[in-house]
């Protein structure tokens, strides 16, 4: 009888916990993410797979409240009942937080976190705020970010480089779905061909990043985010044109390999072949370009959510400026003067999660990047191979969120050059650790370190603190303060040295540039009840730099000559953005930058060339819902720079005037799947070449034959030269291009 007993209450509870909870989660969640599935108050908890399935076993009769969340989601809690011998089946689809603190970004600490929980302040950018001034490349459409200039260094070819709060492009880290791409060759070329239309959004971090990024995330990094295969609409296409007759065009299309990938394929093409030369001194306003770039990822299902992801892309281009009769029979020659440049790129970016229980992520990245160039009679012929590994371990235990990694880097680079004697070959091994501390709800503090390891410079310690503090939901103060560092390619500092117009000058042997960083961060959203709604966002900020690299154009105008800085460089300032959103459709987000940047040498104080003291952008924009109608008005304001001149007699201005560069566009959406838009860019017309008698100087001897020396090599005044001056393209600061019209139109298939 007693064994009837226990044989009748063990089927009772067996029947008891028989009952399973199962079900689907939809939504456009990216690949690898986490699903969280929970019954509140108990210990019943599970994730959703790579498909979005998840199941519940042997759950208790009872009432309950089953919980979903998933980072950058709205969360549902709804009430269930479960009954005896009934399994539930619910599905649920989630839908994205459209408040901007919720935004999910992984650049500030290596893993997806809400902007309002990370003790690192990160900007984002989606592809709907570049819509609003239609570019050919990211690298021209970070025009309208606050803080970040793209900054033209060659007045013929036109390439150029990243500044953020007004230091050069070095300091700028350039990352693809989190992986290095950039090179000391290509931070124009990183940034060139990605199709907009593929991005899902770029996230910037200003300051330092070199504990978790290593070399070059000094001055800040811009991580381009990808859209997942899985979430892309199955076809996008995107082309516009202007009244320059330059063209561009983004394709995007997905597709099913089997049952367990997914494909993203995107191609951008962009071609302008019009010799244009508004400017009378017979030399192209506008580099000619022809380029092409195809981009393809693929996103593979694996079991218990697991992310495996890889991509690649290539990139083609033929560009060329200079002599408005320069034809390529006179490539390399000294007949007719232009500046030709044939690039090849390709680059290759993957993310694996190993299949254990721990959380351990292998990511890797390379890239080929080759450069045939010739600056009138100068040659360059350069060819870079980097590759990147890393291994990182995720944990969470009690109040500390860890990450741990290891990471290598191999760079090889080599050119044709007297600066590169012999190709260089250089790792770079690292360890980092760092540790994310919740003492409460509203207070946060993240410790990290990194430790590397550089094969010509030794060894290289990078530290970091962060503390976050949330008053409410919609209040959050954060401190940062770290360490910066970069290894220095000799001779790619600054592409004003491949132009051919001066000789380029190794003073000494470059040391790593250090930095120090401070940045105090305030960010403020106010709801006012009636619709309106308004966002603040600013930040102070302070860094020191030891052996900071300068380029000196002034003791002799046919040299740039590198040194490592007698003193130290300061980048100070403090950076406001404020996001305004109206009921009626009006939204404005307008952003201005106070800059005090300084290198100091013997107790002298000076701003260095191309640094603006204050920058401002704004975009204002406007829905006219009976007419689908969107109106856009966006542009940039920048004070006096400091710009190079060849001499005292140069008549040149030698600070740039303050100007403004402003756009208009209008966008109907009336059509399904269409969207027709068209404007007007550079509204003012402003030119570099007002104020000026030229830009380029001596376009009528760019080979110097003409140009007399004195016996100490200085330049002679002389009736055919009454300046003293050479051929020189320095004298650059910002785009040379009218106003113009554009036209175009995108069609999206879901």
């Amino acid at each position: 009888m007693k064994y009837l007993f226990l044989t009748i209450l063990i089927i009772s509870a067996t029947r008891l916990y028989s009952q399973n909870i199962s079900g689907k989660i939809d939504g456009l969640i990216p690949v690898g993410q986490e699903i969280n599935i929970s019954l509140l108050n108990t210990n019943f908890k599970t994730q959703a797979d790579s498909l979005g399935f998840y199941k519940l076993e042997n759950v208790p009769n009872g009432s309950y409240k089953i919980h979903v969340t998933s980072t950058g989601f709205k969360t549902i809690t709804q009430k269930i009942s479960v009954l005896e011998n009934q399994n539930l089946s619910l599905d649920f689809e989630l839908t994205e937080d459209q408040n901007e603190l919720n935004e999910v970004v992984v650049s500030g600490t290596l893993k997806p976190v809400k902007r309002l929980e990370s003790a690192v302040p990160v900007e984002v950018y989606s592809p709907v705020f570049f819509k609003k001034n239609p570019t050919p490349s990211i690298y021209d459409a970070l025009q309208n970010i606050n803080g970040v200039r793209p900054q033209l260094n060659c007045g013929v070819c036109n390439t150029g480089d990243i500044h953020i709060n007004g230091l050069e492009g070095p300091y700028t880290l350039v990352l693809i779905d989190g992986m290095p791409i950039v090179s000391s060759l290509s931070t124009v070329y990183g940034l060139s061909g990605i199709p907009n239309s593929l991005v899902e959004r770029i996230e910037i971090v200003k300051g330092p990043a070199s504990s978790l990024y290593g070399s070059e995330a000094v001055g800040g990094l811009i991580n381009i985010i990808t859209k997942s295969p899985i979430n892309a609409p199955m076809f996008s296409a995107d082309y516009f044109t202007t009244t320059y007759f330059e063209n561009n065009l983004d394709l995007g299309m997905k597709f099913n390999v089997g049952k367990k990938a997914k494909a993203l394929l995107g191609i951008n093409y962009f071609n302008y072949n019009q010799v244009i030369d508004k400017d009378k001194d017979n030399f192209t306003d506008v580099t000619l370009s022809d380029r092409i770039s195809v981009f393809n990822k693929w996103s593979f299902l694996r079991n218990n959510n697991r992310l495996f992801t890889i991509a690649a892309r290539g990139m083609y281009e033929d560009r060329w400026g200079g002599d408005v009769r320069w034809e390529k029979k006179f490539r390399g020659g000294d007949e007719i003067y232009g500046e030709s440049i044939y690039t090849k790129r390709a680059e290759l970016i993957g993310s694996y999660q190993l299949p254990f229980e721990e959380k351990l992520m292998l990511s890797f990245s390379g890239n080929v990047h080759y450069q045939d160039s010739r600056y009138g009679t100068t040659s360059y012929i350069a060819n870079q191979k980097i590759g990147f590994l890393q291994l990182t371990w995720d944990k969470k235990i009690g109040r500390n969120d860890l990450l741990a990694g290891i990471a290598s880097r191999y760079s090889y680079y080599d050119d044709n050059t007297t600066a590169t004697k012999e190709a260089e070959n250089t790792w770079l091994p690292g360890i980092f650790v760092q540790d994310e501390i919740t003492f409460s709800p509203k207070s946060q503090v993240l410790l990290g370190m990194r430790y590397d390891y550089n094969s010509i410079h030794g060894s290289i310690f990078t530290p970091r603190f962060a503390y976050r503090f949330k008053a409410n939901e919609n209040t959050i103060f954060r401190l940062n303060a770290g360490t910066g560092f970069r290894v220095v390619n000799l001779f790619t500092e600054d592409h004003a040295a491949l132009t051919g117009s001066r000789d380029v000058v190794i003073a000494n042997d470059l040391k790593p540039e250090q930095s120090i960083n401070v940045n105090l961060n305030y960010i403020q959203k106010i709801n006012f009840g009636n619709g309106t709604f308004m966002g603040i966002e600013t930040t102070a900020f302070y860094t020191r730099f030891s052996n900071k690299i300068i380029s000196d154009y002034e003791s002799d105008p046919n040299k740039i000559i590198y040194d490592n800085i007698d003193g130290y460089a300061l980048s100070q300032g403090i950076s406001t953005n404020v996001d305004l959103n109206f009921p009626s459709g009006l939204k404005f987000i307008v952003g201005a930058t106070f800059l005090d940047n300084k290198n100091v040498q013997n107790g002298i104080s000076e701003r260095p060339f191309l640094t603006e003291n204050f920058t401002a952008t704004w975009s204002i924009s406007y829905k006219i819902q009976p007419w689908n109608l969107l109106l856009d008005y966006t542009g940039n304001v920048y004070s006096p720079m400091k710009l190079p001149l060849l001499s005292e007699t140069d008549p040149r201005s030698p600070n740039s005037p303050w100007y403004s560069i402003q756009n208009i566009q209008f966008t109907f959406t009336g059509l399904r799947n269409f969207e027709l838009y068209g404007g007007i860019k550079n509204l003012l017309n402003f030119t570099p070449m007002q104020n000026n008698p030229f830009l380029i100087s001596r376009t009528n001897d760019p080979f110097d034959k003409n140009v007399q020396y004195d016996s100490n090599g200085k330049v002679l005044v002389t009736p055919d030269n009454p300046y003293g001056l050479t051929f020189d393209t320095t004298y650059v600061y910002g785009q040379n291009q009218t106003i113009r019209g554009f036209l175009g139109f995108r069609y999206t298939l879901r």
